[in-house]
């Protein structure tokens, strides 16, 4: 099943990608709802809403380009959705 990802209205989402370094064998929460002020990591602010945080595991260690703008067809991955889509 494809997960659509769309922030809540009025979120503090970022509209470009986050490059981070993670750790293989590490889980991590990506914040979905865009209301994180950790972002791209969830940090519960989504509580009340219909969103929830993604949890991933990455095998290895590397770094990666985690969407920002939450619009992304590949979460919690950029796919470029940022370049061609505008806030709603």
């Amino acid at each position: 099943m494809e997960t659509q990802v769309q922030p809540e209205k009025d979120s503090p989402a970022d509209l470009g990608p986050h490059r981070v370094r993670l750790t293989g064998g590490r889980r991590y929460r990506w914040c979905a709802c865009g209301l994180s002020k950790r972002q791209p990591y969830c940090d519960e602010s989504h509580r009340g809403t219909a969103m929830d945080a993604l949890a991933f595991q990455q095998s290895e260690d590397i770094t990666v380009a985690l969407c920002g703008c939450k619009r992304t067809q590949a979460p919690p991955y950029c796919d470029g959705a940022h370049k061609t889509s505008t806030p709603t």
